[in-house]
């Protein structure tokens, strides 16, 4: 004898539920969607770029974006539509490695690899301009990337990737205890602080990475995306530097005044995609970039066939999962 199931008579057939996953790759592998799968919400983060050496730029913040609700991408853009998949398939997964820093003071950096998966691509972070790379054009320019890198003097700033990230900051100079000091790589959410020809500094800290944007896809906020502080020159001893963007931009450093030696400038945060620190003089390196990240998210969906039970349907469909 046939069931009643909320005034519909026939097999009471359960309704299926698939759970929400989250998966994050801090490491190039491959996604397996599950089975239901229609669309997943992700965020990419590229590789930042490596800071300039001399008296460098900060690097670039490795290229941002994201569809979560309700976040926002790189570059003043809006969250992303959701990226179309199909149920179990493979998807590969690139996460890109921050650049490296250059060998020597007069070596120029590397920028940061992209990242990827499904379609979506974030591009890597540009390398931080140099006092003492002089292959540049113009010499000291920052580089374009996902977000641009800091410039030195004479030179332009790494300009960003539209909805990705942002520029880099210009040089200037400063007083009284600062002498040069190099742009800050741009961030996910702000372009780096650097000199303005219509508004002079103020002051010595003016050469601060931009700051990166918080996510809650895994459950947790985050900030990822920053720039790298800039590289400094001092007309003596102090402890004056470009500061790293929020979300993993690492520290410019200084120089205490020549003939003191350089120092070099700190890597940008692993799996953040954060802009390595600019170096200041006399062998003074920049920092490597950090590497990017990606994370996924499969909603929960909830579906049946042939006959169901219709306060079970009405659950499901209140609650948005029903297919």
């Amino acid at each position: 004898m046939a069931d009643i199931n909320g005034g519909i008579i026939g097999v009471d057939n359960p309704v299926s539920k698939q759970n929400e996953q989250i998966t994050t790759f801090n490491s190039s592998g491959t996604l397996t969607t599950q089975p239901k799968t229609q669309a997943i919400q992700f965020v990419v983060v590229a590789g930042g770029g490596a800071g300039g050496g001399g008296i460098g730029g900060g690097g670039g913040a490795g290229g941002y974006r994201s569809s979560v609700p309700g976040e926002n991408s790189g570059g003043g853009a809006s969250a992303e539509t959701t990226a179309p998949v199909s149920g179990n398939s493979p998807y590969p997964v690139v996460v890109g490695a921050g650049g490296t820093k250059g060998a020597a003071e007069a070596t120029k950096g590397s920028p940061g690899n992209d990242s990827s998966v499904a379609g979506v691509t974030s591009a890597g972070g540009g390398v931080g301009g140099s006092s003492a790379v002089q292959n540049s054009n113009p010499p000291g320019a920052g580089d374009p990337g996902g977000s641009g890198g800091g410039g030195f003097l004479g030179g332009n700033q790494g300009s960003g990737t539209a909805n990705q990230g942002f520029a880099g900051g210009l040089a200037g100079e400063l007083s009284p205890l600062v002498t040069y000091g190099s742009g800050g790589g741009g961030g996910a959410s702000e372009t780096g602080q650097g000199y303005t020809p219509s508004t002079p500094p103020s002051g010595p800290y003016q050469h601060d990475g931009g700051d990166g944007i918080a996510s809650s896809i895994t459950g947790s906020s985050v900030t990822r995306g920053g720039g790298g502080g800039g590289g400094m020159y001092l007309t003596r001893p102090g402890n004056i530097q470009g500061q790293g963007g929020a979300g993993g931009g690492g520290n410019g450093n200084p120089q205490p005044g020549n003939p003191g030696p350089g120092s070099s400038g700190i890597a940008g945060s692993a799996n953040t995609g954060g802009g390595g620190g600019g170096g200041s003089g006399n062998q003074g390196l920049g920092g490597n970039g950090g590497s990017g990240v990606v994370i996924v998210k499969e909603p929960v969906i909830t579906s049946a066939s042939g006959v169901w039970n219709l306060e079970a349907v009405y659950e499901s469909v209140t609650a948005g999962t029903w297919v």
